[in-house]
């Protein structure tokens, strides 16, 4: 018999602890967040697994919540093979499936928040001058010419996406 304590993944070991400590006194809450704009693949099953497994081992619970953050785009037929197939690995999460799309209105609350902080702002660049800019393995990054703009200028800017 060994003496070798049982292996365990870092998740597990972050979620234990925080049991512990007595963090989010002791619950546990995971969530499966697909993207509704396709099928899921045999990569999803480990993030299904991980999530619904790690609710399940410690008394939690796991929300299927849809990641549509453009919900024009998305699919219904999507939405509901990813429900079937979750019911044919086995799972159930917990509750009705959640859709990012009905907390636009509390985020963008949020975002606003980080901006009168002055904890964010708006990047107006194209995407590739932006991706140029992020940098790489060995090469740093580079600060946007927006990063400095104003919070009264970043909130009109942040505004005027919405409305616009």
């Amino acid at each position: 018999m060994s003496t070798q304590p049982e292996p365990i993944d870092f998740v597990r070991e972050k979620v234990r602890d925080d049991r512990a400590a007595g963090r989010f006194g002791g619950r546990v809450q995971t969530r499966f967040p697909p993207e509704p704009n396709g099928f899921l693949h045999v990569g999803h099953a480990k993030s299904v697994y991980l999530n619904f497994g790690i609710a399940e081992e410690f008394d939690g619970i796991c929300h299927l919540r849809f990641d549509d953050t453009n919900p024009v785009a998305e699919d219904v037929s999507y939405v509901e093979a990813i429900v079937e197939d979750l019911a044919w690995l086995g799972v159930t999460p917990s509750g009705p499936p959640r859709f990012t799309s009905d907390s636009f209105d509390q985020l963008y609350a949020w975002a606003e928040d980080l901006i009168r902080a002055g904890l964010a702002y708006v990047d107006d660049q194209d995407q590739a001058t932006i991706s140029a800019q992020r940098g790489g393995f060995g090469q740093p990054g580079v600060e946007s010419p927006h990063r400095n703009r104003s919070v009264e200028d970043n909130l009109e800017r942040f505004r005027g996406m919405r409305d616009g």
